[in-house]
């Protein structure tokens, strides 16, 4: 079974990138709750596909630079 999880230090990086240096800056330029950005950055919560099309609209990512992808367990996602 394969689970998600969100890439945020490639996040974090794209994001500072444009400037945005805090959670409350990702939120304001993709309408992104900062709840569910914390949750996402915790690990509590899976990214929705809808989610993850919003974050790499906003910072020119493929939604693959934006996830790690775990196969039973084992991460599949390239480090970065």
């Amino acid at each position: 079974m394969s689970h998600y999880r969100l890439r945020v230090e490639r996040l974090r990086s794209a994001a500072a990138a444009k400037g945005d240096l805090t959670s409350y800056a990702i939120s304001k330029r993709t309408g992104v709750a900062q709840s569910t950005l914390s949750r996402l950055r915790r690990g509590i919560a899976k990214p929705a596909a809808d989610t993850l099309l919003v974050l790499s609209a906003a910072y020119e990512l493929s939604v693959d630079e934006l996830i790690d992808r775990e196969v039973e367990g084992e991460a599949t996602g390239s480090a970065a």
